[in-house]
């Protein structure tokens, strides 16, 4: 709660890259650094979860609270996952999952979304994403995230993920109309940026700003920047 009583929250998104850092080393612990740095209350993470088995968590599941303040919340789909195709979310103890829709999406490779209903100040619901590599797969999957948030009833909402859109002109009409895309700083790659591959979309009852990127010097915990923005509810 902000001083003036207005609610807001401290949300995100990074693509973890499953721990693997721009030396190539893979470092959980790194990872968990960046994440308390980045003090949100909610976190979208992308790439949490190796891709083969049981796609077990690429972050070690019993020091993520104590490492970053924050908590796993439970939309994998089994014990060893952190999320849903990769897709995590992370809040500050307090915020609880009151609705889940696991979404797969269509295109060649395999790509997931999430759903979720959070209790917090004021009602929200917080689509995390990760967008297939062809702009026709992330078209047709755009579509099927609109299709699918029409079957549950109006709440503020949230998109957020790594849409691997490059283009700010082109690529996102699917959802441009009703919700609105925050303009936001490239995050690719992580050493230079200049691609905006990350996104932050929301619908117009949501006030978003935008959030300075935390970078450090040195090698980057994962070829993504992580994207920040403060929420207000209007």
């Amino acid at each position: 709660m902000d001083s003036d009583s207005q609610p807001s929250l401290r949300l995100g998104s990074w693509n973890i890259r499953a721990g693997l850092g721009t030396d190539l080393r893979r470092d959980a612990e790194r990872v968990l650094a960046g994440i308390a740095a980045l003090r949100a209350d909610i976190l979208a993470l992308q790439e949490a979860d190796f891709r083969l088995g049981d796609r077990p968590s690429a972050l070690p599941r019993d020091r993520i609270a104590a490492s970053t303040g924050l908590e796993p919340l439970p939309i994998g789909p089994n014990a060893v996952s952190l999320g849903w195709h990769g897709n995590a979310l992370l809040a500050r103890p307090g915020i609880h999952v009151c609705g889940l829709e696991r979404l797969d999406l269509p295109g060649h490779e395999p790509r997931g979304a999430v759903i979720v209903d959070l209790d917090t100040p004021a009602p929200l619901r917080v689509v995390a994403v990760h967008l297939g590599l062809l702009r026709a797969a992330r078209r047709r999957q755009l579509d099927a995230i609109r299709i699918a948030l029409q079957r549950h009833p109006a709440r503020p909402t949230v998109i957020l993920g790594d849409f691997n859109e490059h283009s700010r002109r082109v690529g996102l009409g699917r959802i441009a109309t009703p919700f609105m895309i925050l303009p936001t700083a490239p995050t690719f790659p992580s050493r230079r940026p200049f691609l905006p591959l990350d996104r932050i979309v929301h619908s117009p009852d949501l006030e978003l700003m935008p959030l300075t990127q935390v970078r450090t010097r040195g090698p980057q915990a994962s070829d993504h920047l992580p994207l920040m923005a403060e929420l207000r509810w209007l």
